[in-house]
């Protein structure tokens, strides 16, 4: 989407205000205003040609490079005006790495297939059940490292990698990029640049909170977002990490694996839904059997919701085919019983994805999603758990729970 104008920062006065410019940057601080502080050349040249966001409602730049070390630097002085650019747009540029997969000639084929290409996907999602035989969500882990430099009152945090992200696009992947706060502020954000097309993205850059008192930052919690970058809607949450640095030993870089956990916006909190699969491979066809769900997000001022699904056959990002359930009206935990069959050669399976919507029908105003589900073999663990026992069990309907997502 386009962008706004850059915003003018107003805040906490006790609150860094956090903005990075091509030549100077400084915050506010207090009430007190100072003129801009140059930085240095060696401090510029590494800021220059960076695409920054500093409005308030901006995304993630889009950018394929990996493994470049990137260094973004933050000026705190005593005090200060906040001052900002007007934000770079980018597009996602194409990325070359995507695999090019042969068609399999058989089932056994694809099977084998999926195993051995699972393994390196999610290692142990298999074994991984919930208490209620629900798979839970492997969402990913994130690898980071914070310190403080106390000579120059300067907060260091590095974003090196991720990995096992779940896919969030149509295609099987995800376009990552991490937004990074000190809480309780979290108007004022910075983040890394847009991974294209991974799943197990490295960024390498770094941030330097510099002149924050020490004082100050160990009243601060090091919260990370990562998000799946999304160019024409709002960006899909991955998960998110954070760590009090009061419980952080300060004095050198420490580094951290952290698992995401589910972010706390609300995405987590949508409800579950009951399918089945089942694969006819001489038919070449798949029934999706929806059955049940419980625990819906009420999305009416009532308190409850009118859930109906939506069942779309989508091949190479294409829908080929749609179906969808009959309304229940007024309820938060559904009995569907509605089964679809739908046209699948074992030659497409690799390119098939099949997405469940659950919506909540408005017969005055637009109807709202309650989440999705993607079910393929490239989608996040437990979709492929379940698609990949479906091909294992053919002419067997093969039911599992799964979380409904933004």
């Amino acid at each position: 989407g386009q962008r706004g104008p850059a915003a003018t920062a107003v805040g906490d006065p006790t609150s860094p205000v956090l903005w990075l410019v091509p030549s100077s940057a400084v915050v506010q601080w207090g009430s007190s205003c100072l003129p801009p502080t140059p930085l240095s050349s060696p401090l510029l040249s590494s800021l220059q040609g960076k695409r920054y966001k500093t409005s308030l409602e901006t995304v993630g730049t889009p950018d394929s490079s990996r493994g470049r070390s990137e260094k973004k630097t933050i000026k705190l002085p005593a005090s200060g005006k906040a001052v900002n650019t007007a934000p770079v747009t980018g597009q996602p540029p194409h990325d070359e790495s995507d695999r090019k997969t042969e068609p399999h000639s058989s089932v056994s084929d694809l099977v084998n297939s999926l195993t051995s290409e699972m393994l390196m996907l999610s290692p142990g999602s298999e074994d991984d059940e919930g208490h209620d035989g629900i798979s839970r969500e492997n969402l990913g882990r994130i690898q980071f490292s914070v310190g403080y430099n106390f000579q120059e009152s300067t907060l260091t945090v590095k974003i090196m990698k991720a990995q096992e992200l779940p896919a969030k696009d149509f295609s099987g992947t995800s376009d990552p990029f991490v937004k990074i706060y000190l809480l309780p502020d979290k108007k004022h954000k910075l983040e890394t640049k847009v991974k294209r097309k991974n799943l197990n993205p490295h960024w390498n850059e770094t941030f330097l909170f510099e002149g924050f008192p020490y004082e100050k930052v160990v009243q601060r919690v090091l919260y990370l977002q990562v998000l799946d970058y999304d160019r024409f809607s709002r960006n899909d949450p991955i998960g998110e990490v954070s760590i009090p640095l009061n419980k952080v030993d300060l004095t050198q870089m420490q580094t951290f694996w952290k698992d995401l956990k589910p972010c706390s916006d609300g995405s987590g909190s949508r409800g579950e839904l009951l399918l089945s699969l089942c694969y006819n491979p001489s038919a070449n066809s798949i029934v999706v059997n929806i059955i049940k769900a419980r625990n819906l997000k009420a999305m009416d001022i009532g308190g409850t919701s009118d859930p109906y699904v939506k069942v779309w056959l989508m091949y190479k990002d294409k829908r080929v085919e749609k179906k969808k359930t009959v309304v229940m009206k007024r309820c938060l935990n559904p009995v569907f019983n509605e089964s679809f069959a739908f046209d699948i050669p074992t030659e497409r399976l690799r390119e098939t994805t099949i997405v469940i919507t659950v919506m909540d029908k408005d017969r005055l105003s637009r109807n709202d999603v309650i989440g999705k589900i993607y079910l393929s073999w490239k989608s996040g663990p437990g979709e492929v758990k379940h698609w990949k026992d479906m091909i294992a069990r053919p002419r067997q309907a093969v039911a599992q729970w799964h979380q409904l997502k933004a």
